[in-house]
């Protein structure tokens, strides 16, 4: 019998979104099972789309618009090209290119990309093969998106749950510890299912300084 499995939305350029995938990878080595979705911050927060979505980003060329598009669009294609190589090879692969851009302060670029596939020991050749199919990478990005609008993804990371309950989970802390890692989602969970019915938790302001 295959494990009940959440889906997480990102966008590689969403610092809240590499902790959140950060606390699935934990979490996966501890036994629970996620699957890495696609959901573009550009798109979702671009001006023609307020009310339904008019902008797609699989459909704007590379190397155009302002410079988060610019770097989105390559990374996404890039992310499902390495999809070829199986679940494994696209969790390293999402993981180093998390890490480069925001917990090394690279650029989010093809060097970051070519280094991040590098990291994540894929068959480079097959990897520059699948690139180059971009129609069929763009097709599957669409897909993506159109299922996190779907569900009504606005923000990343979003958890998708088996039971079809899904939150955004804005996450200030990075953790790789597996304790840590299982008592936050432990309270993401009880969030969801409390009958208080909680949309919206959001510190103040002049909160006191968090750990980083």
């Amino acid at each position: 019998m295959s494990k009940a499995v959440t889906e997480v939305y990102f966008d590689f350029l969403c610092p809240y979104a590499w902790r959140g995938v950060e606390l699935a990878g934990v979490l996966r080595q501890d036994g629970e099972a996620f699957a890495l979705r696609h959901f573009s911050l550009v798109q979702g927060n671009h001006k023609e789309n307020e009310k339904d979505v008019q902008w797609w980003l699989t459909d704007q060329p590379l190397g155009e618009g302002d410079r988060f598009q610019q770097q989105s669009l390559p990374a996404f294609l890039a992310a499902h090209a390495v999809r070829e190589q199986g679940e494994e090879a696209t969790w390293r692969f999402t993981l180093a290119l998390f890490r480069a851009h925001h917990e090394h302060k690279k650029p989010l670029d093809e060097a970051a990309i070519g280094e991040a596939a590098q990291q994540a020991g894929l068959d480079l050749g097959a990897f520059t093969a699948a690139r180059e199919a971009e129609a069929g990478l763009r097709a599957s990005l669409r897909a993506d998106l159109a299922e996190a609008h779907e569900i009504g993804v606005f923000g990343t990371p979003t958890f998708v749950r088996p039971d079809g309950s899904a939150a955004y989970f804005r996450l200030e802390n990075l953790t790789r510890d597996a304790q840590e890692a299982r008592e936050w989602w432990k309270l993401y969970g009880a969030v969801l299912d409390s009958p208080a019915g909680i949309a919206t938790i959001k510190r103040a302001k002049r909160r006191p300084a968090l750990k980083r």
